[in-house]
This record gives C-alpha cells, structure tokens and sequence, in this order.
C-alpha cells in the first residue's frame, strides 16, 4: 500500500509545498542552472519557446528578463497548484501560462523553436513518450534543452537529508530524493529514451557543479523535508512525525556543515539536442 502512495506521490506538488518550494528551494537549488540554461538559449534567440514542467516559474522568469520581448513564451505544468504559484508572483510582460502534460502537449505540430525544461523530466512516468511530444512540436532544426540532476551521493544536501531520514525511519526509509529527482542521470539512458522519442542527432551532454548556499541548516531541512513531495513521503508513513523527521535531517546538516549559514556542493547534467 505504501509503495502505491510514493509512487503517486512523487509528482504532487500541492498544498503547501508550492509556496515552500518557491521560498526556500528556487533560490537555494535552482535560480543557478535557470541562469545557466537560459544563457544556452541566448546564441539561438529562438522565436517562439515553449517551457515543460515549468514549477513555480524560476525558469520562466529568467527568460523574461534576459531574452528580447519579442520572443514569445509558452510556460506549462502538470501541476495547477504550482503554475497558481507562478502566476501569483508574475513576469514584467506577458507570458502564457498554460496547465499541460507533458505526455500529451496541446499544441500542433511544428509550433515552437525551443523547448526548455529545468529538472522535470526526472518526474515524466514515461519518458520516451513526453520526448516524442516534445519532438512532434519542436520545428526541425529546433532545440531541445533540460537538465536533470545527477546522483543524490554528487549533491551534498540532499544526501545528508536522505541518510538522516533512514535513521527516523529504518523499516522503511523515504527515498523520493534518491529515487526520483536525482534517480535519471545516466546518459545512455537519457540518450535511448531521446532516440525512443523520435530523435535522431545525438545528445550532448555536460557535468555542471554549483555551489548551493542557505542561511541555515534549518532552511534547508525544511526546504527538503515539507517544501518537495518527499513531505508526502513523510507523511504517508507516519503524519505526526514530520517536525521529528525534518529536526532530525536539520541536526544532521549541523553536524556536516555547521551552525548557521551552510554551503554544499550540488551537480547536474544539462542536455541538449536538435530535431
């Protein structure tokens, strides 16, 4: 029964998580590579770009304010609660914010001159179908661009928190972390999906390591712990345990990268391709 929940659970991003994740999550893990992906974008100054699993907006933004106007955005998520988030905090010019999943894109063939995605295709239950939707909109000479997260061992944070939490839980360690965001890195596998979809140039891929700073190891427990759907893990083995658990992966975060203001190592994969 359990494992039917996870399972479910992965891809909610509701209730309070949207609101958490965009306050301590975005600034902490993503408005980095949002930076960077964005940038990889600027030398083809794609027309018209549509973003899949788009969150709260971090990447969306970014466009906005380093792309030129005239560049249409298309800005898209399964999840309603998440792109409510989005919206509430808003771009300085218009953007189409648009609920869509990603297996089964509402939109015509040939439509958009990129497709950017920031560590969402992790989440796609099958991935060779979400790329064969995102190569039928893509124009041929088109981009492709995401990226995804690489092992929960090569980013610092996550892995104390996930260590921290199969001490509170033995019988049954949460492992949303390792299993999911940070469970598709392998570029082989990334490179067959791709070629199940449709694609037929060969991927390219690049290692980038950041640096992720908070100001304290309570923020980042509480980032992990109730800001991602690992909370829903948390809660379906035991609801009344949730402070223990994220006071347990905040004692752990103290002992490996002090008290007060914290700094760890974070690394991901960016990929890009043509159709």
């Amino acid at each position: 029964m359990i494992n039917t929940i996870i399972a479910a659970s992965d891809k909610n991003f509701a209730g309070a998580i949207p609101k958490l994740y965009d306050t301590y999550l975005v600034p902490m893990l993503f408005e980095p590579y949002a930076q960077d992906l964005v940038y990889r974008l600027k030398s083809r100054m794609p027309a018209r770009i549509l973003e899949i699993a788009a969150g709260t907006g971090i990447v969306t933004r970014t466009m906005v304010n380093s792309l030129p106007d005239y560049i249409s955005i298309v800005a898209t998520d399964l999840n309603e609660a998440m792109l409510n988030q989005a919206r509430q905090i808003g771009t300085r010019r218009q953007v189409q914010w648009q609920q869509a999943d990603a297996m089964q894109l509402p939109f015509e063939d040939s439509q958009f001159d990129a497709v950017i995605c920031q560590f969402g295709v992790m989440f796609f239950p099958d991935k060779a179908k979400a790329y064969a939707e995102v190569h039928r909109v893509l124009k041929r000479g088109g981009l492709f661009l995401f990226n995804v997260w690489d092992s929960v061992e090569q980013n610092d944070f996550a892995h104390v928190v996930t260590q921290a939490l199969a001490t509170v839980f033995p019988d049954n360690p949460p492992r949303f972390m390792a299993r999911t965001p940070h469970g598709y890195h392998d570029h082989q596998l990334i490179a067959d999906d791709l070629r199940q979809g449709g694609f037929s140039t060969t991927p390219s891929f690049e290692i980038i390591s950041k640096i992720s700073k908070a100001d304290s190891a309570a923020m980042v427990a509480m980032a992990y712990c109730q800001g991602t759907p690992l909370r829903n893990e948390i809660e379906a083995r035991d609801v009344s345990r949730m402070e223990e658990a994220t006071r347990a992966a905040e004692t752990a975060l103290i002992e490996h990268f002090g008290d007060g203001p914290v700094s760890a190592k974070i690394q991901a994969h960016v990929v890009s391709i043509e159709r």
